[in-house]
């Protein structure tokens, strides 16, 4: 028992050591090792909170138990509109779309009413499909979370990233979910045109990255989040982020949890100076991200002996 406790407590300080050696911009943070279950990076990952449209991985699995046709046409419908955070969407009401293209939009570019026309023609509907969720939700046994409504919109959609990374490993069984969530991008006709639509997360399909299942979330309550399955160094992991301010802070994360996994424990941190020269990453040190080079995987960096220079 003795020995049990004191194995416990060294796991909780390597954990604990990993994270303070890598400062992350997300509130929570849990980066799992795929097939162990070995926690390598963690922070406060039970904090419950808003999740966005991470919502959306969950209505893909729901929807796919169904079995429903995916050939069939579904009619985007006045219904499936925000009215909650009056979003955006490329997807015009009364457009008639596959299902399968319905479920690439919501899963690949997020698209909120793609989302909801898919809880909305749920057997037996929208009752049926929040039953499913909750049925779905117990059978993962993610004791932490709550979704009301398939697209993430509502503040009310919440779980912890140990919840998450359940949700995350149950998702990448759907061959169908990981890979349109590995697209980069996608043509899909709408109303006899094809339309390009584009992955929400721009580390999909950038040099380096050997990323398995992808899905980014936003709104104003919930901050920036992202679920990805990698592959780094051989090694398969899990990771997930939430509630960071910035969508550079969320990509910044990503890259120390990548370098981490191959064993660059030295961080990569923000600065708040544009570099005109970016240095390449085959440079050793510490490194510096400048936020205004932080545009998805496009990240330039330069080494910390060259941070003095520019510091205020």
């Amino acid at each position: 028992m003795i020995k049990k406790i004191i194995v416990s407590a060294l796991l909780a300080l390597s954990t604990a050591a990993a994270v303070a050696a890598v400062p992350f911009g997300s509130q929570s943070v849990l980066v799992i090792e795929d097939g162990t279950g070995k926690v390598l990076l963690e922070k406060n990952s039970t904090e419950v909170a808003p999740i966005a449209s991470l919502t959306k991985l969950m209505t893909a699995m729901v929807v796919l138990d169904a079995k429903q046709d995916m050939n069939e046409m579904i009619a985007i419908d006045q219904r499936d509109v925000d009215i909650l955070k009056h979003s955006t969407s490329r997807v015009p009401v009364g457009a008639h779309i596959k299902r399968g293209d319905v479920l690439q939009l919501a899963l690949m570019s997020s698209d909120n009413r793609a989302a909801a026309s898919l809880g909305r023609t749920y057997p037996g509907g929208v009752v049926a499909f929040k039953a499913a969720v909750r049925a779905k939700i117990a059978a993962l046994g993610m004791t932490q979370t709550t979704i009301e409504e398939p697209t993430g919109l509502s503040p009310n959609n919440r779980s912890s990233a140990a919840d998450l990374v359940k949700m995350a490993t149950a998702a990448a069984t759907y061959p169908e979910i990981t890979r349109i969530t590995t697209d980069a991008r996608d043509i899909v006709n709408i109303n006899g045109r094809g339309v390009e639509y584009h992955n929400t997360n721009r580390l999909v399909g950038a040099k380096g990255w050997d990323i398995g299942l992808s899905k980014t979330g936003y709104t104003t309550e919930a901050g920036r989040c992202l679920i990805m399955r990698i592959k780094a160094a051989g090694k398969n992991a899990t990771l997930v982020l939430l509630n960071a301010k910035a969508s550079s802070a969320r990509v910044l994360d990503a890259l120390n949890i990548r370098r981490f996994i191959s064993g660059d424990e030295t961080p990569m941190v923000a600065s708040r100076h544009r570099v005109r020269s970016p240095i390449s990453a085959s440079v050793g040190g510490a490194a510096t991200v400048s936020r205004s080079h932080v545009h998805g995987a496009h990240v330039k960096y330069r080494p910390a002996k060259l941070r003095r220079r520019h510091a205020n």
